[in-house]
């Protein structure tokens, strides 16, 4: 199974990067996990909401190539850890493609990139943060690795 984690922009608190290297770390020793981080679009979200997920957008699907697409999307659906581990081995043994997940910035998701999607994911019903969203994507896949290779995952 190979991994791939797109998502516009560097994460800029200090505190939730170490966490999202701490998990790309552990991730890394059981899969390969790939991180791209693209270009943020800058603006007024009110004026500009259009225009920023465009560019972000198009940052975005250069990297599709043949991949199997799970884009993170607030009405997408909901599992918990065990159905989330089910799906991913579900796709790996089905297709030799790489599994790309797909975070929005601050903006969300383009329209175009939803329809990209092959699977669209729901963390939660609430709203957090895209950087948070990021370490919450990282933790879940690991645990989900963890799920499939048998491991403890935590006492």
């Amino acid at each position: 199974m190979k991994l791939k984690i797109l998502w516009p922009g560097r994460t800029s608190d200090k505190n939730i990067k170490g966490l999202q290297d701490f998990y790309l770390k552990r991730i890394n020793q059981l899969e390969k996990c790939e991180l791209i981080e693209t270009k943020q679009a800058k603006g007024i979200a009110e004026r500009f909401t259009t225009r920023i997920k465009k560019i972000e957008a198009e940052g975005l699907e250069k990297y599709f190539k043949d991949d199997y697409i799970i884009c993170l999307f607030h009405e997408g659906k909901e599992m918990n850890s065990k159905e989330f581990a089910v799906l991913l081995e579900k796709i790996s043994l089905s297709s030799a493609r790489v599994i790309t997940f797909v975070v929005g910035g601050f903006l969300g998701l383009e329209e175009k990139i939803l329809k990209k999607a092959d699977f669209l994911l729901s963390l939660s019903k609430m709203t957090f943060s895209h950087e948070l969203t990021r370490v919450i994507l990282l933790e879940q896949i690991y645990r989900s690795l963890t799920i499939l290779k048998s491991m403890q995952y935590a006492k």
